[in-house]
């Protein structure tokens, strides 16, 4: 697999007109886009559906718009002409759509993408003909982007941000079918054709193939590189949630890495503070409550070796009690599960004048992971959450439903094949034998 060519600064998009070679005379020449459309176009830069409109224009104006966009920043000053966009991108899409009432190709085009079920209907294929060869193919991308078609549509000689957006359109069809080294070296080829003209689509194409390839080899250096690379080209952006998707992306490699060099951790409890920096509970509710987990879990992992690290676990508690406002048992039941685990273990250990309190909550959090987890299905993490049960119990001094759920802990372990953790689980009860022993001979 070819490794992604080393990043550049960022470069204001080169204006295009058309074809290169001429197909004959002007009277004659097939049109190969609609008249005044210019090139390059911002698609794929921003979220569907504005993401993915076409700037109409080649005057000045609207050329100001197009590298905008195209380097990921939202415009100062928009052409009253192109309020249209404008009102998409501030996420009014209803009174965008209402706007565009042409019968033009782009227009028309934009209305589809704005509002694709219609009215007024589009015939795919009538619309694909209208825009011409060179951008027809955003039809079918819009479509499989949208779910209204089952298959990605196949490069037929588009170029610079139109063959990026299929490339990645690929990319996305690759992941679905299970297919990751597939998907990322479709997303190496459309960030080769990307970065020349549309670099905000380059960085954040450059930071899915890295987390991708992060899956594949780990938090290699290569990895770690690229997605810092990415994340420095989306800094200067207003690609927000992509930022933060970047610096969640960077923080787990860095934490991942932490297994063998716990220095490491120190960068990753960094990335997920970016990350909440960037985005609220409110703006990107999952985001939020996945760089909160992460960062609990850092928290927790660091060694407590003063006084003040006690402000850190009492943040890390804070930090899953929010991501739990967004995982349910019914929305996430796996992200709930493990943050409710996460939490639980906190409140055992977690030093405060509240002890009995904090252990009464976190029995009860355990059993309610005990009772949502299948041991048929999940064995290994029904075992824990019996034993972060029976631990809890334990120190609340309830000795007889703790030996019930550590010997059932043990047992689980055991059948499942995790001799270790069944032996870590066996210390606890005999443990627990000999505190109940040496209470009854006092």
């Amino acid at each position: 697999m070819t490794e992604p060519t080393e990043p550049t600064e960022p470069t204001e998009p080169t204006e295009s007109t058309g074809p290169t070679e001429s197909a004959g005379p002007t009277e004659s020449a097939e049109p190969t886009r609609p008249a005044g459309l210019a090139r390059p176009q911002p698609v794929g830069v921003f979220p569907l559906p504005a993401g993915y409109l076409l700037v109409p224009g080649d005057d000045d104006a609207s050329a100001a718009v197009r590298r905008d966009l195209a380097a990921g920043r939202l415009p100062s000053v928009w052409p009253p002409r192109l309020r249209a966009l404008e009102l998409a991108h501030r996420g009014e899409v209803a009174a965008a759509a209402d706007l565009l009432v042409g019968d033009d190709p782009v227009e028309r085009y934009n209305r589809f993408v704005l509002r694709p079920a219609g009215p007024p209907v589009e015939d795919p294929a009538d619309l694909r003909a209208a825009l011409g060869p060179e951008v027809g193919v955003l039809v079918d991308a819009v479509r499989f982007a949208t779910g209204a078609l089952a298959e990605p549509p196949e490069l037929t000689g588009e170029t610079d941000e139109i063959a990026a957006l299929v490339h990645a359109t690929l990319a996305a069809a690759a992941m679905a079918g299970g297919a990751p080294e597939q998907a990322v070296s479709h997303l190496g080829r459309a960030r080769e054709a990307a970065a020349p003209v549309v670099p905000g689509l380059a960085a954040q194409l450059q930071s899915a193939a890295a987390d991708l390839r992060h899956g594949l080899e780990g938090p290699t250096d290569a990895v770690l590189a690229d997605l810092t690379a990415a994340g420095d080209a989306l800094a200067a952006t207003d690609l927000v949630l992509a930022q933060a998707e970047l610096r969640l992306s960077l923080g787990s490699a860095y934490q991942e890495r932490a297994r063998e060099d716990p220095e490491s951790l120190r960068p990753a409890i960094e990335q997920y503070l970016a990350v909440l920096r960037l985005v609220t509970l409110d703006s990107a509710p999952e985001l939020f409550a996945a760089a909160q987990v992460n960062l609990a879990t850092a928290y927790l992992a660091i060694p407590m070796t003063q006084a003040s690290d006690q402000l850190r676990i009492g943040v890390a508690i804070g930090g899953l009690r929010t991501a739990l406002t967004v995982y349910t048992p019914q929305t996430h039941p796996q992200r709930w599960a493990s943050a409710q685990l996460n939490l639980a273990n906190a409140l055992v250990y977690a030093p405060s004048a509240h002890r009995r309190e904090n252990l009464v909550e976190a029995a009860g959090r355990f059993s309610q992971v005990v009772a949502a987890r299948d041991p048929q299905t999940d064995p290994i993490g029904y075992a824990r959450a019996l034993a972060g049960q029976g631990n809890a119990l334990a120190h609340l001094g309830a000795v007889q439903p703790a030996v019930k759920a550590l010997t059932d802990a043990e047992a689980a372990f055991t059948q499942a094949g995790s001799a270790d953790e069944a032996r870590v689980v066996r210390a606890l009860l005999d443990e627990l034998a000999q505190w109940a022993a040496e209470a009854r001979s006092t």
